[in-house]
Formats: structure tokens, C-alpha cells, sequence
């Protein structure tokens, strides 16, 4: 499992969120061996005034969060950030304007389908 939120300057994000989200879900589906099915992204478009952003960054500045299972290996964690940055940046998003973070939590922590995410059967490895 993992869940993908997008921030982004709304005149920049909004047009390329179809790109964004394919780029994105091959590289969750090479790095972290997630079915092809399994596209949880949501992306928050904002105004300038609520997107304060460094100086040194354009409009293109896009931030993404990974919310996952833990039990991937930190090769595999590195891995997906390398695919995140080769693949969002062929959507136009250059590397310097790109921020990733990973945030990883217990399965016990994750509801999903009426149940604990520990108590859930998954048709694909974690530890990976």
C-alpha cells in the first residue's frame, strides 16, 4: 500500500496531473513492486498566497508525499526517489523544484477495508 499526495502552484499542477499521476505510479510500480491496480494519489492544487515556497524555486515546485507500510528496505526506499525524480522531471518538473518525502507507518496503523491493514491479505510483497 501506498498513498501518494501531490502539492503544487495550482496554475502549474492542474494541467499536468494526468502526466503527474502515470509518471508517479510507474515509478511506485517499478521500485516498490505494486500491482498496477493499486493508484492511491490525490493532488492539492493551491494559490500562491497558500503554497509559500523558497525563492530559489519556480512555479513548477511540487512537493510529494509517500505515505506506505513500512518493511521496504532503504535501497528500495532510494530506489523509488530515484525513479520519482528520473520520471516526474520527463513531465516537465525539473529535479531542483521537485521535494519527496517517505513516511512510513505500521500496517496495524492503516484501516483499510473495514479491518486493521495487519489483519489484511495483500496480493503483493511488502518487504521488498
Amino acid at each position: 500500500m501506498a498513498q501518494i499526495v501531490v502539492y503544487g502552484h495550482a496554475a502549474a499542477l492542474r494541467p499536468r496531473i494526468p502526466e503527474l499521476s502515470d509518471a508517479i505510479h510507474a515509478a511506485v510500480v517499478g521500485a516498490l513492486k505494486l500491482p498496477k491496480a493499486k493508484r492511491f494519489h490525490r493532488f492539492i492544487a493551491l494559490e500562491p498566497d497558500c503554497f509559500v515556497t523558497p525563492a530559489d524555486r519556480t512555479i513548477d515546485y511540487t512537493i510529494i508525499e509517500v505515505s506506505m507500510f513500512e518493511g521496504r528496505s532503504t535501497e528500495t526506499k532510494k530506489n523509488l526517489i530515484r525513479h520519482l525524480f528520473r520520471n516526474v522531471a520527463s513531465v516537465g518538473v525539473s529535479i531542483s523544484d521537485l521535494e519527496i518525502t517517505i513516511t512510513e507507518t505500521p500496517q496495524a496503523n492503516w484501516g483499510i477495508r473495514g479491518v486493521p491493514a495487519d489483519e489484511l491479505h495483500l496480493d503483493y510483497p511488502v518487504n521488498v
